[in-house]
């Protein structure tokens, strides 16, 4: 039997369940880009739309995903009372 302190509160496991949903984004656009990206052959502004998407739309993504983290672990955090004020 284990005790309230070994146990893993509901904070804790929604914040885990964020980050590993988010890693898994991280990830799977990573791959998915790098190993797809060449098969894209379509010209966009005259630049091969995988060259574009590999450099370019994957930073925005990854930005995104920093953003979304960022404010759900805020609205987490209020919703726990673990406001921070900054």
């Amino acid at each position: 039997m284990t005790s309230p302190t070994t146990q893993a509160s509901p904070y804790w496991r929604q914040t885990l369940r964020l980050s590993a949903g988010l890693l898994a984004l991280w990830l799977l656009l990573t791959l998915g880009l790098g190993w797809f990206g060449r098969s894209l052959d379509f010209s966009v502004f005259g630049w091969p739309f995988g060259f574009w998407a590999t450099a370019q739309g994957a930073l925005l993504v990854y930005c995104l995903i920093v953003w979304y983290c960022a404010w759900a672990m805020n609205r987490l955090d209020e919703q726990q009372g673990q406001e921070d004020g900054d």
